[in-house]
């Protein structure tokens, strides 16, 4: 019989000494890559230890059924290590690395790629010290899920064990908790950082690391392009939410390309006027549906187009309810040109100018192929890790082979892991949120955001809510990324 990953897993490592318990693990991985260096970030000179290797799962019957791929960074320079701060860090896909905060955003090194989302084209890139990291006042762990980068199963374990909702926060869970055992930080503040998907997964962690017995109270968690609500984004029949959370990110898209009717100086003044009218005369239209009167049908009309630049014929063809592709495919149609979705400032062009959706997103193939050849450089050339099997920057088995089941005694529907964070405040003082939009993102518009931790339970007092003039990963933009840096770290100075 396969052994199966149960939800609540045995911490074995503490039934016998750590160091027994990894050494045995040794045979089943290769050994880890443990480097020292030097950085200069934020104006001081700092040393720290790269450690790149497994951390072996194991089942309740003790047999291994998984290892899980991190890098780690741990600051050397400093009295008291077991009391440093410690943020785990992911992204999302589900099924991707975490290879976008890891060399974007947090990490020692970045790859800097052109802030006015210009396609950077092939290789060579740029890959160069990070002075904005967050390693002078937080230690780091940079997660892979199993089945991406070289995480992977083991055993008896199967890639569907840990793929879903509620198994992947059970497997990572007991990575964190057995990594802080190993590295001695159990009294160390504790971080959660994810993008994208890796916002929900935080939802989900939160659920099993912060709550029953034996918890790990999280000092605070932050969010970059937040969904934590599914029904907030989710353009399915019957569901008209969707057409009210995304109409601001519209706006902003349109705004950007100037493909207005009327182009506006303030962005941010626009923008309120778009969440004004979307919260109340198209939600209150949407719900009217058949019974709502011709009149008042073009009246919402012009005004959509008046917030979107969308032709008003293709706004009453599609119901007052345009999907999130026909809209990256219409905006600019008259321009030859398509807008990204994860970036909606990113272009591109297609030979079937007639196509009703975009053949792929500018946005993606504009980061991807740079963010894939960066990471596989740095793994071996900065961290000594020269390992022949593929690093999965993205993987669409993952993805394809997601369980998004509700756990037993939830109502079915869209996954909601909002109300994880208004218990982790309910429960823990110190508990606190940070939340960081792009204006230009369209996966995880920031409307919805806004809906999802203004209901939910959650105490608005207690979250950080920031926006920037870029996309999904509005690091990239140069201008959003230092000021990117200035909150995180006054959240981190401030908690």
């Amino acid at each position: 019989m396969r052994a199966q990953l149960s939800v609540l897993l045995t911490l074995l490592v503490f039934m016998v000494p750590a160091s027994a318990t990894f050494a045995d693990d040794h045979a089943l991985v290769p050994e880890p890559s443990v480097t020292e260096h030097r950085a200069r970030i934020n104006g001081d000179n700092i040393r720290y230890r790269a450690i790149a290797g497994d951390t072996v799962i194991k089942n309740d019957d003790g047999e291994p059924v998984a290892a899980i791929f991190s890098t780690a960074y741990f600051r050397t320079d400093v009295d008291n290590a077991t009391r440093r701060p410690i943020t785990f860090v992911f992204n999302g896909g589900p099924g991707s690395s975490s290879v976008w905060l890891h060399l974007g955003l947090y990490g020692p090194q970045k790859i800097v790629l052109p802030s006015d989302a210009e396609n950077p084209g092939a290789a060579p890139y740029e890959l160069t010290d990070n002075p904005d990291s967050l390693l002078d006042i937080t230690d780091l762990v940079f997660i892979d899920p199993v089945g991406t980068g070289f995480s992977r199963a083991l055993g008896e374990g199967k890639g569907s064990d840990f793929w879903g909702v509620q198994k992947d926060a059970a497997v990572l869970a007991e990575f964190i908790r057995l990594f802080t055992t190993e590295h001695n930080k159990w009294n160390a503040p504790k971080y959660l950082a994810g993008e994208s998907y890796g916002t929900a997964r935080v939802g989900a962690l939160l659920a099993e690391i912060q709550q029953g017995w034996g918890t790990m109270p999280i000092n605070g968690v932050q969010l970059i392009s937040s969904i934590v609500d599914f029904g907030t984004a989710r353009t399915d029949p019957g569901n008209d939410l969707p057409y009210v959370t995304y109409l601001p990110t519209y706006a902003a898209i349109a705004w950007y390309h100037n493909a207005l009717p009327n182009q506006h100086e303030n962005l941010e003044a626009f923008l309120d006027e778009a969440r004004d009218f979307a919260a109340t005369e198209l939600h209150t239209a949407l719900f009217q549906g058949a019974r709502l009167s011709e009149q008042e049908e073009q009246r919402i009309i012009d005004r959509l187009h008046y917030f979107t630049g969308l032709d008003k014929s293709f706004i009453s063809n599609a119901n007052l309810r345009v999907e999130p592709h026909r809209f990256f495919r219409e905006l600019l149609r008259d321009r030859g040109q398509v807008a990204g979705r994860l970036d909606g400032r990113y272009i591109g062009e297609e030979w079937d100018n007639a196509g009703e959706f975009p053949a792929a997103d500018p946005s993606a193939y504009g980061i991807d192929g740079p963010y894939t050849a960066a990471m596989n450089y740095y793994l071996r050339n900065s961290l000594g890790v020269n390992r022949t099997e593929q690093y999965n920057i993205l993987s669409g088995r993952v993805f394809g082979g997601w369980d998004w089941s509700t756990p037993r005694g939830q109502q079915q529907g869209y996954h909601n892991l909002a109300p994880h964070f208004a218990t982790a405040q309910e429960r823990n003082n110190d508990f606190d949120i940070f939340i960081a939009n792009g204006y230009f993102d369209a996966a995880t518009p920031f409307f919805a955001t806004e809906h999802s931790f203004n209901n939910n339970g959650i105490d608005p007092s207690r979250v950080t809510m920031k926006y920037y003039e870029s996309g999904h990963m509005m690091y990239i933009h140069h201008p959003s990324l230092e000021q990117l840096v200035r909150d995180l770290r006054e959240f981190y100075a401030n908690d």
